[in-house]
């Protein structure tokens, strides 16, 4: 490769340009990604070129790696769903684990005294949430700030879980997928993520 001079503004910025292509490309990229073709596209179209692949295989070739693609995702899918599924299995054999009719398991760590919440009801809780290896995802202890929401506005494991708890207390919930986000990827969590919950009741407001 020739030595390429970067010393102007404009030479800088065309190479940020392809910097910054290259890391999409990189983040995402499609399977068996060829550098070499995706630069000789680039200059193709650049240069006003004839294309070396007619469109009519061009898209045919394209729909093939979306397949591909969306197969690839559904399997990862499926294998996501299937270790959430078995985590909850092993997790109801645990001393200490209730398990509800709705799938929703939970542990009491504290025993508050207080009132229950309404589905109606405001409460200000603490909580700590992870996926069952251990990633944090979102915690209310970390941002030292405890949360206020209503009782109904939550994922439906918690609406579920927050009524059956006194203020004052302190359980931890196992929620299957379908009682969180479902197939939904929000944020870090991926589609069919079983999620793990430490959630205090402070108060009911």
């Amino acid at each position: 490769m020739s030595q390429l001079d970067l010393s102007t503004d404009e030479a800088r910025v065309s190479y940020g340009i392809g910097r910054q292509l290259g890391g999409q490309l990189r983040d995402n990229p499609p399977p068996g990604a060829s550098l070499e073709a995706i630069l000789a596209g680039l200059s193709d179209a650049y240069n006003n070129a004839d294309s070396r692949v007619p469109d009519e295989a061009m898209n045919a070739s394209f729909q093939v790696i979306r397949e591909r693609m969306q197969a690839e995702q559904a399997a990862k899918a499926e294998q996501a769903a299937q270790a959430g599924r078995d985590y909850l299995v092993e997790n109801a054999k645990r001393e200490g684990v209730t398990v509800l009719a709705s799938g929703l398991q939970f542990e009491v760590l504290v025993a508050g005294e207080g009132a229950k919440p309404s589905a109606e009801d405001q409460v200000r809780t603490h909580y700590h949430g992870t996926l069952i290896d251990g990633t944090v995802f979102d915690s209310s202890y970390e941002r030292g700030q405890p949360a206020e929401f209503p009782v109904g506005g939550v994922i439906p494991g918690w609406v579920e879980a927050l009524q059956l708890m006194n203020a004052g207390s302190k359980w931890r919930l196992h929620v299957p997928s379908e009682l969180a986000y479902g197939a939904q990827s929000v944020g870090s969590i991926p589609a069919h993520s079983v999620l793990v919950f430490d959630v205090e009741l402070l108060d009911i407001l």
